[in-house]
């Protein structure tokens, strides 16, 4: 049985950030993929921004992190040349009875450290943005979007250099914990055994299912898994717009907004689609309420013109209904297995956080 110091499982954005941060820290480090390609899943299918930590409860990890990380992903890019901007974004009210929440999402990202977010009047939003419609705004000058891929190829790279391995086909179908340190069984065409003295479970959607196979650890402290799916539509061309538009969020998400990625395409979403299993097909009939949603601060959205795009899902902790549940980064000291950590509904704003994740799984594993 080989033997290893650390043990990954998953590579999408945060898996392959912690490898990092331990492959940095002098360990060795492999990471386990089951599938064929490093951010297959929830991390190249969502809207690639980098969020400035406007809306989550103060005090959450999801603040926290994100505010932290957001710093040192924009620090990372401009290092390593991952292709990215900080194009800002434009918080709407679209009517007047929206301007109370607007005035509480400002409010909560000065709780959160976000200082610069900047309070605009419709006239002074249209100016910005000539086709918006809205009657107050607020500025977000520190959002912006990434390259998702070149970042998580970076991210890869720099672990690589300080010698973590990444194995592709490589589904974990157990993990044992025996006496301080952990027997982890690969399947795939060549299946194999590791023996580990750390194991971070970081595969996302299968997060949940994945600590449920992990003997030694209480099944208590394995939360419920509730899948979001996201659907995206997108235009033909780019849309008259240079900043990201952001509606007021709702009680299933963020609202469909307007994004465009580095190479000018203008997408919207996603919406929010309770589900049972995981599939990404998007349903064109889903468009009907778009337009009713977009055209709300886009009045000059064509008929037709929007066409589907691609769909991601989310690992959710909280379901409908419920109140948003924050990250759960769980280490030994909560579940008492030495060596361990589960990240558990990782979604966003994970990807903007991510290198901060990367740095609270090492405290808790005691690998800092």
């Amino acid at each position: 049985m080989d033997q290893i110091e650390c043990v990954v499982i998953g590579a999408g954005v945060v898996g392959l950030a912690v490898a990092r941060a331990l492959a940095a820290r002098g360990r060795e480090v492999i990471v386990l993929e089951a599938a064929e390609a490093i951010g297959v899943g929830t991390s190249s299918r969502n809207s690639e921004v980098i969020h400035a930590g406007i809306y989550y409860s103060r005090g959450s990890l999801k603040a926290t992190l994100c505010v932290r990380g957001r710093e040192m992903l924009y620090d990372y890019c401009a290092e390593r040349g991952v292709p990215h901007q900080r194009c800002g974004k434009l918080l709407v009210a679209t009517a007047r009875n929206q301007i109370p929440q607007l005035e509480s999402i400002m409010a909560r990202g000065k709780e959160n450290g976000v200082l610069d977010l900047m309070r605009i009047s419709g006239e002074e939003a249209q100016e910005l943005e000539p086709s918006l419609r809205c009657v107050e705004a607020v500025f977000s000058p520190q959002t912006g979007i990434v390259d998702s891929h070149q970042l998580m190829l970076a991210l890869l790279g720099d672990a690589e250099r300080d010698g973590a391995i990444c194995a592709f086909h490589a589904p974990v179908e157990a993990v044992e914990a025996i006496n301080g340190r952990f027997v982890v069984k690969v399947g795939g065409s060549s299946p194999t055994t590791i023996g580990a003295a750390c194991v971070i479970n970081s595969a996302g959607l299968h997060a949940n299912a994945l600590a449920r196979k992990i003997r030694g650890l209480d099944a208590r402290h394995v939360p419920p898994l509730y899948l979001a799916r996201g659907n995206y539509f997108s235009i033909s061309g780019r849309a008259p717009f240079s900043r990201l538009i952001y509606p007021m969020p709702n009680e299933a998400g963020l609202g469909v907004h307007l994004t465009i990625d580095l190479g000018g395409q203008t997408r919207f979403g996603p919406d929010v689609e309770w589900v049972d299993s995981i599939g990404y097909d998007v349903d064109p009939r889903r468009a009907d309420s778009f337009y009713a949603a977009i055209r709300a601060y886009w009045p000059g959205l064509p008929d037709e013109a929007l066409q589907p795009a691609y769909a991601g899902i989310r690992p959710k902790l909280s379901g409908p209904g419920e109140p948003a549940a924050d990250f759960l980064i769980q280490g030994p000291a909560a579940h008492g297995v030495r060596g361990l950590v589960n990240l558990f509904g990782i979604e966003s704003p994970g990807l903007t956080a991510s290198l901060a994740i990367a740095q609270r799984v090492c405290e808790v594993s005691g690998r800092a």
